[in-house]
């Protein structure tokens, strides 16, 4: 303790205005040994009763000292030592209460994360970047503020390339994992040492011949926008012209990583600004990667730029929209020779495997009797991506890539037929190809019915296999995702009795299948073997159940959409299973879609659907109070559509639920977050109720209240129900809703602006045009008008305009 008192005072010493006295105490600071300096240094860092100044001047010392003398010092001391200084180091940037020395021992962790870089690039203290990556989440503003300006310091060491290239991509990890409202505080600073660096990169190109910094610079640039997004417009022209000179003048074969780079950098950078200030770029980058496109097929098929200039394509698509149709001939033949890449693939056995490594980029998968299927993985990465660019020029171009749909779906279909899955790149490319499907009839349907008709046929085969056969729950949940979307999109006749017959034998055996997993999942759960760690596994393996039992529940509702009530015989072979989902007993995640999948049943397949009724009336009535949200909206949304789609027959069961309803929504937890959606179905419905079965309701008891609720933020799809039978009562002149003297129009012009700033009514709905009818009479009402504006804040105020504009 007397060492460290007598050492504080030599720091304060050697902050001494007096020269001798300053001379001296350096003199002796010189003479103790560099461990025993490390730990007294430490010490006054983390000591809170220490002045700040001599914390400081301690902090400063420090960094120093590893930055001069590491060599000497650091590898003499013992590992449990050099575990301690880390530790330390760590600890202090959390809780040191000092933003400036938070700061300063920032960058002593960097200094030391620096030196302890091997030959190789390999960093020994993988922890710091687990720490600094760890930070950036923290609520902790001045932590995130110490992290990045370590992060920026490190960068700029110039006389070390490797530390700042490994600098550059601790700040690639950072911007991409950082949110957007996280790092925009933090921008400016970020973007400027970024121009600085890169300006002093390029120099060292041109000159020495250097790029390994420069390289992951640009990536940081690319990153940062992307997180960014418009937010990055200011520092667009701070860099696009540089970044074009790389493009222009990087030809030489050792570039074209760095040129890949920066082709990705560029159309990163467009995408995060937008297409009004990327446009004047525009044209001159597409000349530039056109060049680049036309010398595609003298490249050879390792060169770096291709998989970035794939991408990069499919970027300049979103930017340009229908614009970038122009360029599909050019782009389309490379695409398509990488989308049809196919792996090398061979049966072997035991002694031909020994021969074949997996370094060689080899996988297997093991068959029994001395047998496995081998596939060769080199160039999936690359034929995974093409084929998410060719969904995504499918996506952004719709009818545009009409052209190119009947050479895109003889890639897709087969690739659905590929069962192997231990490759993860290989499971990307099944999803995107079930992801293709409804994408490409969207484009193909301007060719008219009959070339639609034959590509679905092409098609429907394929899916409804693979959604039988595919044992991956990623891959099979994208499958019947896809296929649903299919079916709504074709619609009725679209599936011949085969189809249907080998559809409901799949369906009823996932149902099967997942009630089997539950039962077993639960006899695991009494096991001697059973602890926290199974009951994770157990929980994620529940999860993957449930998503496919949702997949379920979307194809069945693109049937009964499609099909009507002409599909219940045929539905009746899964009835019985779909009844014991709505048990009380079962999960709530069971019940939920349970209860959504009858939803289905009343909304399409009325009024025949009344004859399952007695199956699950009862179920949904007493889901309206169920303590899990997610059923309470299925089971509100169910009586909505009773009212609206059911019939006669479903009278007394609207007018026994509706009082639950207005109990659940007049609840006081009914507006928290994890309730507002139930709620808010709950409000449709006493509005489905009143608008189509008023006789089960005391309508202009109910009226007033259910005006006050409105509108409806979140369930867009309900908010959109909700302004229609509003504006039914404002043109049938509701005394109600309008009040006396139309005093509640002011409210109503509320509740409108409310929902068009909301996005919860929008253009293209049919009743924005009823709405903005109704501002337009009270417009030529001159006192009325102004007494409602002027109720209206600024951003209401800009809804009920824009509404006026567009609608």
């Amino acid at each position: 303790m007397a060492e460290q008192q007598q050492f504080y005072i030599l720091l304060g010493n050697l902050m001494s205005p007096d020269n001798d006295i300053r001379k001296q105490s350096e003199e002796a600071y010189d003479t103790i040994p560099g461990q025993t300096k490390i730990t007294f240094l430490l010490q006054a860092i983390r000591d809170a009763a220490c002045a700040e100044e001599v914390k400081t001047m301690a902090a400063v010392l420090l960094r120093r000292l590893l930055s001069s003398s590491f060599e000497e010092i650091y590898p003499g001391l013992t590992v449990d030592m050099q575990m301690a200084i880390k530790t330390e180091l760590v600890t202090s940037i959390q809780t040191e209460a000092s933003p400036n020395i938070r700061k300063k021992v920032a960058d002593i962790a960097a200094e030391l994360c620096r030196n302890l870089l091997d030959d190789d690039g390999n960093n020994q203290w993988p922890e710091l970047l687990k720490f600094l990556f760890d930070s950036v989440n923290s609520d902790n503003v001045g932590l995130r503020e110490a992290v990045i300006s370590a992060l920026l310091q490190t960068m700029e060491d110039q006389t070390n390339p490797r530390v700042q290239a490994h600098a550059a991509a601790a700040l690639i990890n950072f911007t991409e994992d950082c949110p957007k409202s996280l790092l925009i505080p933090y921008l400016d600073s970020l973007v400027q040492h970024l121009h600085v660096i890169m300006v002093a990169k390029l120099q060292e190109l041109i000159q020495k011949g250097t790029k390994l910094v420069l390289e992951q610079v640009v990536t940081s640039i690319a990153s940062v926008a992307d997180t960014a997004e418009e937010k990055f417009v200011p520092y667009y022209d701070l860099f696009m012209p540089s970044l074009k000179h790389i493009v222009e003048n990087a030809v030489q074969k050792e570039l074209r990583l760095l040129r890949g780079k920066t082709i990705e950098c560029i159309s990163l950078i467009g995408l995060a600004v937008g297409k009004d200030k990327f446009m004047p770029d525009a044209s001159a980058v597409m000349q530039l990667l056109l060049k680049t496109q036309t010398d595609f097929n003298d490249l050879e098929d390792d060169d770096p730029q291709i998989s970035y200039m794939i991408s990069a394509w499919a970027r300049m698509c979103k930017i340009l929209g229908k614009e970038f149709q122009q360029y599909l001939p050019v782009v389309m033949g490379p695409l398509m020779k990488t989308a049809s890449i196919k792996p090398e693939v061979a049966l072997l056995d035991t002694q031909d495997m020994e021969n074949m490594s997996e370094d060689d980029g080899w996988e297997f998968v093991n068959l029994g009797d001395q047998q496995s299927f081998g596939i060769k993985t080199a160039g999936l990465e690359e034929k995974a991506t093409a084929c998410q660019m060719l969904v995504c020029y499918a996506k952004e171009l719709k009818e545009g890539f009409v052209e190119y749909t009947e050479q895109v779906v003889k890639l897709m279909v087969p690739l659905l037929k590929f069962y192997f899955h231990d490759d993860i790149l290989f499971m990307g490319v099944l999803i995107t190809s079930a992801e293709s499907m409804p994408l490409l009839l969207e484009c193909a349907r301007v060719r008219g019915p009959d070339y639609l008709t034959q590509m679905w046929h092409f098609m429907c085969d394929a899916l409804i296999k693979a959604i039988g056969t595919e044992p991956d729950s990623d891959v099979l949940s994208e499958i019947m995702h896809s296929f649903a979307k299919c079916i709504e999109l074709m619609g009725e006749g679209c599936l011949n009795n085969e189809h249907f017959e080998e559809l409901g034998g799949i369906l009823k055996g996932k149902l099967e299948e997942h009630f089997k997993n539950q039962e077993l999942r639960q006899a695991k759960r009494q096991d001697e073997d059973y602890d926290e760690g199974m009951e994770e596994t157990l929980q994620d393996e529940d999860e993957n159940d449930v998503y496919i039992l949702t997949k379920v529940s979307d194809i069945l509702h693109s049937v009964f959409s499609s099909y009507k009530e002409q599909v219940l015989p045929w539905f009746e072979q899964l009835l019985q299973l779909i009844v014991q989902l709505v048990c009380p007993s079962r999960p709530w995640a069971d019940r939920q879609w349970g209860l959504c999948i009858f939803d289905d049943v009343v909304e399409h397949c009325s009024p025949s659907s009344f004859k399952y009724a007695e199956l699950f009336l009862r179920a949904m009535a007493l889901s309206l109070c169920d303590t899990s949200p997610e059923v309470r909206q299925a089971a509100a949304y169910g009586v909505g559509v009773m009212a609206q789609y059911g019939g006669e027959n479903y009278r007394p069961f609207c007018t026994e639920a509706l009082p639950t309803l207005l109990g659940v929504i007049q609840s006081p937890d009914s507006k928290v977050k994890e309730n507002v959606n139930a709620t808010e179905n709950c409000i449709s419905a006493v509005g489905k109720v009143m608008r189509f079965r008023p006789e089960c309701a005391n309508v202009n008891e109910i009226l007033p209240h259910w005006l006050s609720w409105l509108p409806l933020n979140e369930d867009k799809e309900e908010a959109v129900h909700t302004f229609d039978f509003l504006c039914d009562l404002i043109e049938s002149n509701n005394p109600i809703v309008l009040g006396p003297d139309n005093a509640n129009l002011p409210k109503i012009f509320q509740i409108i602006a409310e929902g068009v700033a909301n996005e919860s009514v929008k253009s293209e709905d049919a009743c924005s045009k009823r709405l903005a009818n109704v501002i337009r009479q009270v417009q030529g009402s001159g006192g009325l008008w102004t007494q409602c504006v002027a109720m209206l804040n600024e951003t209401q105020q800009k809804a009920i305009q824009d509404l006026l504009n567009t609608a």
